[in-house]
């Protein structure tokens, strides 16, 4: 679905993504994994035309959608959830939803299906989004995006800062989406949670893939324990 050709971007003379390549296949998992500052949000940027590549190639479903306008991206289905989550906080969370769901016919049936993910915010429904906690406003923000109904679904660190229980719904909304079809790539500096739902993984170092392999694999791979996991990575598989 997702193809990524020698990509290269950055801020003015600093470049933040050197020449990455990786793919994603239709009704995949695939996390980026990475330190702060390693250059995994700059990617996702580039990818949805939010920083203009300096060089290579984004292919979707075969199409060439290098440095296209972020607008375009949702009439092709791809839609991101950023860093930050960047909720509208003055607008209510039922208000929030139509906006994610604005170009999509079917999107009071799409929103629907987003309050059966997160009954919690089909009780927040008139509340404004701004009172909602961290972790009610992450559900906000992925619900506004599935609100869209993408093909492909771009997480930007969807775990940061929520509690373990919200990071369980979280990956556990994950999973369910896989499983009816819908394509994650999702970019996360929690690995050991990550590698759990996803199907592969890609590691970023200074803007560069450094490792790839399927999940089982790099979880057991002694450089990523090292780098990524700790002591605790069995919890992931055991």
């Amino acid at each position: 679905m997702l193809v990524i050709r020698n990509l290269r971007t950055g801020y003015g003379n600093l470049e933040a993504v050197r020449g990455v390549t990786l793919h994603v296949e239709a009704g995949e998992v695939v996390a980026l994994l990475g330190a702060n500052g390693a250059g995994k949000s700059s990617l996702m940027k580039a990818i949805v035309g939010l920083l203009p590549p300096w060089g290579g190639e984004v292919r979707l479903s075969g199409r060439a959608i290098t440095g296209e306008a972020p607008w375009h991206m949702i009439s092709h289905g791809v839609v991101l959830v950023p860093e930050g989550r960047h909720i509208l906080g003055d607008m209510s969370v039922a208000e929030n939803l139509l906006v994610g769901g604005y170009h999509n016919p079917d999107r009071q049936l799409a929103i629907g299906e987003v309050f059966e993910r997160f009954p919690i915010l089909k009780s927040r429904a008139r509340q404004p989004a701004g009172t909602l906690s961290g972790g009610e406003q992450q559900m906000l923000a992925i619900g506004r995006a599935l609100a869209a109904r993408p093909k492909l679904l771009l997480l930007d660190e969807p775990l940061l800062g929520l509690a373990p229980l919200i990071v369980r719904d979280v990956l556990r909304v994950v999973r369910d989406l896989r499983d009816h079809g819908v394509t994650v790539f999702m970019v996360e500096q929690n690995a050991m949670a990550t590698l759990g739902v996803a199907d592969r993984a890609y590691v970023l170092e200074t803007g560069e893939i450094i490792l790839e392999g399927r999940s089982e694999d790099l979880v057991r791979n002694p450089e990523v324990r090292r780098a990524y996991l700790g002591k605790g990575y069995k919890e992931v598989w055991e």
